[in-house]
């Protein structure tokens, strides 16, 4: 569906100043039915990436692809739908007049999109607005509309950048739901975002974007180690014995009036094997010191850790 091999964008803003490349040598594809995130910190080229797509700028270098065809095909970009990140909207329309323009201007005729409207509308949780003008609209009910006109078509691949912006979490969900719903009906959807908790909630495969460099590619589950980072043990007695031998351990104890806190971690090069035996014993050897034991909680690692660990600190990103 998208097909971007070594893409690189340089702009310079005063022909006296030097060349800034927001794009370098990016390469991915994007395959059919799939929910694919592009994530990147604020200006690490995501928003460029997506213009390149669209010819709104034109890349320095690569090339790109959408439905196998060279960028500029008309007849793959009637097979898409776009929202870009800050769109403009006609607030004195209504959201049926407004939908009914975005129609026609893609080549639907008036009786379907009479049919289609409502459907529209209803899928982006929007029922009944269709007589408001777009001047009374919140920040989040104006993104709203705008998926709505990237959807009225019923296209193949649809393309959301940063869709999440201006949504409270009900808003946020929604569209997560409009998401999966589109792929269901075997559409793909493309979207930049830096809202991890959406990417791990719909998201087939990422690609993490930072300086303009591809940083990392692939599913979730590659991603993300299975292996454990900690485990959090909660014991409901805090008698001498159980303290003394938790203190000997390599482990965070935190001692309330009636409760202990373990936080225990794997050591450098342990396996996970070797790791979970050890918790193994701790719990057994707790339990035989007349500990009561609470909660044990295995905390793996999030996207967010994987995102942080490539992208790094503000500093290393300006």
């Amino acid at each position: 569906m998208i097909e971007v091999k070594n893409l690189s964008k340089d702009y310079r803003q005063h022909f006296w100043t030097p060349v800034r490349r927001v794009l370098d040598s990016v390469s991915f594809s994007v395959t059919q039915g799939e929910v694919f995130g592009f994530l990147g910190p604020n200006g690490s080229g995501k928003s460029t990436t997506i213009k390149i797509l669209f010819e709104i700028v034109f890349a320095t270098e690569g090339e790109a692809y959408l439905f196998g065809k060279p960028l500029g095909d008309k007849s793959s970009k009637a097979r898409i739908g776009f929202l870009p990140e800050n769109p403009y909207f006609y607030d004195y329309l209504t959201s049926r007049q407004f939908l009914m323009f975005h129609g026609q201007l893609l080549g639907l005729d008036r009786a379907t999109l009479e049919k289609r409207i409502p459907e529209v509308l209803d899928l982006v949780g929007m029922r009944g607005t269709d007589s408001l003008y777009l001047r009374n609209f919140s920040k989040g009910m104006l993104q709203r509309i705008g998926l709505a006109q990237a959807i009225v078509h019923d296209p193949d691949l649809v393309i959301l950048d940063e869709p999440m912006t201006g949504l409270d979490p009900v808003g946020r969900k929604e569209v997560r739901d409009l998401m999966v719903h589109l792929q269901d009906q075997g559409k793909t959807v493309f979207f930049s975002t830096h809202i991890l908790s959406d990417v791990e909630t719909v998201c087939d495969r990422v690609a993490i974007l930072n300086k303009g460099k591809l940083l990392k590619i692939g599913s979730l589950d590659e991603l993300i180690s299975v292996d454990t980072k900690y485990v959090d043990m909660v014991w409901g007695s805090s008698n001498a014995k159980l303290q003394k031998y938790f203190k000997t351990l390599d482990a965070k104890l935190s001692i309330s009036a009636d409760s202990l806190y373990l936080k225990l971690a794997p050591h450098a090069d342990e396996s996970a094997k070797r790791f979970e035996s050890r918790v193994s014993e701790v719990v057994q050897k707790g339990l035989s010191e007349g500990g009561t034991l609470h909660s044990l909680s295995p905390k793996k690692e999030t996207l967010e850790d994987v995102f942080v660990k490539q992208v790094g600190n503000l500093e290393s990103r300006v």
